[in-house]
């Protein structure tokens, strides 16, 4: 089997539109979440999320392009050209060796909403015929391979929340078996807009607090849901010799993907954590983790009561008594929740954690849970040379994954 490293990482997110952004932000603690400003709130219970900010399309695309292309498959895009630019593989790979595997829990839900419309106030003629593209989830994937002549294998995961992790650990699984060399992957999300905060809503997901340094609060004793984010992360996974035989800059080593399902409910995690904790038992085993203490653990941590006491279950579960000695945390305490985009974002700051040295805080977090009893990091990055890294999520329809990086120490 092939070893699988990590060349390359793009980022749009609510706390900075460069990787480089990104990571200070999380390091310095610095929370996206603010009062909702892409549409008017006044008959919302809801009045916050974590939007992108000065995000301009044209650095990334064609205006034509961008007329066509909703605003998730865009957000994709670009962070496709910022990974694509720092591993410098244009030219580097065969385009048939070259694959796509960038995925969105829920797609073109602007244009959705605004073909809607036109239907509704004009008829039929009315809607776009660019509507499906548009809208259909598969569409950031099949646009970043056009962009790049990525003729290799294409994979647009869609798993809820847990998208975009299961979109890294299935392109891990193609290049180490032999299927392709190189994988642009990640996930997308645009879904700050008025259908999908009052459905969130609806089903009483997101925090009703409207106070954004206290709503997202993961592990927190106080939380009470979780807070919508958007943008995308996307890695890009190459075989270790091809790497290295172009001589790439190589930041972490992906060793390990666990993916499982509750097979419980829609919505709400398995009350035991069965099908988490063996993601992440899944995972470690194929890592070698088994023995490993230095690990560094993002969590899922949304800052619903249900998820986080049932992840730290399932962590317990499956590292035992070691649970009690790894760093874990939720950058979501300062993204918001991503939705297909989270997990991508969140083995980026995984990866940059392991190169850095550096383990970004959960941010917010005040009062102790006595359900959530683990080191999660409080408020304050914290230095720790960590050789290992755990990136779970768990989406709704019980999907659980969980990816295993290793620190590259230039062997």
């Amino acid at each position: 089997m092939r070893r699988v490293v990590v060349t390359g990482m793009g980022v749009i997110s609510p706390v900075g539109n460069t990787v480089e952004s990104f990571w200070d932000s999380l390091v310095e603690g610095r929370s996206g979440i603010d009062f909702i400003t892409k549409f008017d709130t006044a008959d919302y219970k809801v009045k916050i999320a974590a939007e992108v900010k000065n995000f301009d399309p044209h650095d990334y695309m064609e205006k034509g392009e961008i007329r066509k292309t909703d605003l998730f498959a865009q957000y994709a895009v670009a962070a496709a050209a910022q990974a694509v630019e720092d591993s410098e593989i244009l030219g580097k790979v065969e385009p048939e060796r070259f694959g796509v595997y960038v995925g969105s829990g829920i797609g073109g839900m602007s244009t959705f909403i605004n073909e809607c419309d036109k239907l509704l106030k004009g008829g039929p003629r009315k809607v776009s015929p660019l509507f499906v593209p548009m809208m259909i989830s598969n569409m950031a994937s099949g646009n970043i391979a056009i962009k790049y002549n990525a003729q290799g294998p294409s994979l647009p995961v869609v798993t809820a929340c847990a998208t975009s992790t299961n979109a890294v650990g299935e392109a891990f699984r193609s290049i180490r078996f032999g299927y392709a060399d190189v994988i642009l992957a990640g996930g997308a999300e645009a879904t700050v807009n008025p259908l999908a905060i009052a459905g969130f809503t609806n089903c009483m997901a997101l925090s009703t607090k409207n106070i954004p340094e206290e709503s997202s609060i993961p592990f927190d004793k106080r939380r009470d849901g979780f807070v919508m984010g958007e943008g995308a992360g996307i890695l890009v996974l190459e075989e270790y010799e091809h790497a290295k035989a172009r001589g790439a800059k190589i930041y972490a080593e992906v060793s390990g993907y666990g993916n499982t399902c509750d097979a419980h409910h829609i919505t709400a995690p398995h009350p035991e954590a069965v099908g988490g904790a063996r993601a992440i038992s899944l995972a470690m085993e194929e890592a070698g983790l088994q023995e490993e203490t230095e690990i560094y653990i993002n969590a899922h941590g949304t800052g619903t009561p249900l998820n986080d006491k049932s992840e730290t279950i399932a962590i317990k579960k499956a590292l035992g008594d070691r649970a009690y000695h790894v760093c874990i945390s939720s950058t979501k305490s300062m993204t918001g929740h991503m939705l297909g985009a989270a997990g991508a974002i969140e083995a980026i700051a995984s990866v940059l954690a392991l190169k850095n040295g550096v383990i970004p805080p959960t941010v917010g977090y005040r009062e102790k849970d006595e359900d959530c009893d683990l080191d999660y990091v409080p408020n304050t990055a914290r230095e720790k040379d960590v050789s290992a890294a755990l990136s779970v999520s768990l989406g709704f329809g019980g999907h659980n994954a969980c990816i295993a990086l290793r620190k590259y120490r230039g062997e």
